[in-house]
């Protein structure tokens, strides 16, 4: 869970690098992100975080921090996950701009000036898109603009390239996010949410030349999981009862409907119905044959009494997050009053 980001400095840019054993590619990636910053004229620091590295990560990063006053270096006990290691970077950020972009040296640096402009035009959050991506087709292209289609369908926030991690973000708006499990490439999602401004700019995209990828077909299942959890969140997360309770009531009325036929069929036609309009809905069938079906309505009937009770305790659960917390259901950018 993230904690409070620290308060603001004189800081303009914060540069959050996650990582894990990218040795090879450290002291390359350094130099070209020195190159590309020096060139902006703006106070900057840049964020290393090892997320439980086990070659020569951590040695590397050392010596580059010893010797540049702006680098910082966040090592982790073990390995998190890329969420964590970017929410433990933007925890640490001061800059008023927040920058995350891979260790790879498949993001290209030059490309922050651009994402600063770019958000000077009045945007809360920049979003890379690496239209001519230098990746496999089969397990990171296709995948990736399967997901981004469908992602962009459920959540209504038309971006071509989420998995993209190059992005810039306002504070204000980080501060207000909080990450877990695979989150952190729906941060733009989570800021259209609260409000945020948000456009993408295309991106340049080099090949992987040095060590090795962390990304495979299984991240396309935790995202579609955590898809989920965004839609549940985006539409439901304040008012959980008109989610679960709806499903439960419709479930309800099936199982309810199902019940009296089986019952009115019963009790008025005994013996069945073997001419006539009425044969349609009570045959002459034994009560064996039609267990199947009373079956069925028990359980739809049951089935909608749980989810209206999930729903119910999920509203018990929001108020008591909210109110314990006093955690607003909002978020204030500005508040505009006549100063006397």
């Amino acid at each position: 869970m993230s904690t409070e980001i620290l308060p603001t400095s004189n800081l303009e840019i914060s540069i959050v690098v996650p990582l894990l054993n990218e040795a090879e590619n450290l002291p390359e990636l350094y130099q070209k992100l020195n190159q590309s910053l020096e060139r902006l004229k703006k106070n900057y620091q840049i964020i290393f975080v090892d997320d439980g590295s086990t070659d020569q990560s951590l040695e590397i990063l050392k010596q580059i921090s010893l010797n540049d006053r702006k680098v910082q270096v966040i090592r982790f006990r073990r390995n998190f996950g890329q969420t964590a290691a970017m929410s433990a970077g933007f925890d640490l950020a001061e800059g008023e701009v927040i920058i995350p972009l891979d260790a790879d040296l498949q993001n290209d640096p030059n490309d922050i000036g651009r994402l600063l402009n770019k958000l000077d035009e009045g945007y809360d959050i920049v979003s890379g898109w690496r239209s001519k991506r230098r990746d496999g087709f089969i397990l990171r292209r296709f995948p990736s603009i399967l997901a981004n289609w469908l992602i962009a369908k459920m959540t209504g926030v038309k971006l071509h390239d989420l998995g993209c991690t190059l992005k810039a973000y306002r504070r204000e708006v980080i501060e207000n996010i909080n990450l877990y499990g695979e989150l952190h490439r729906f941060i733009p999602i989570l800021g259209h949410q609260i409000g945020a401004k948000i456009t993408e700019i295309q991106v340049e995209h080099h090949p992987r030349t040095k060590g090795q990828s962390k990304y495979g077909i299984s991240r396309t299942i935790r995202v579609l999981l955590d898809l989920i959890m965004i839609k549940f969140l985006m539409n439901y997360s304040t008012r959980p009862i008109q989610s679960f309770g709806l499903i439960g009531l419709l479930s309800f009325l099936i199982g309810f409907f199902v019940c009296g036929y089986l019952s009115i069929g019963k009790l008025l036609f005994p013996s069945g119905v073997s001419h006539g309009w009425l044969s349609f809905l009570f045959s002459e069938t034994s009560l064996v044959e039609r267990m199947p079906m009373l079956v069925l309505g028990v359980l739809l009937l049951l089935t909608g009494v749980q989810l209206i009770s999930v729903g119910l305790i999920g509203e018990l659960l929001v108020r008591t997050y909210y109110e314990s917390q006093n955690k607003p259901i909002y978020v204030i950018k500005e508040i505009i009053k006549r100063q006397d």
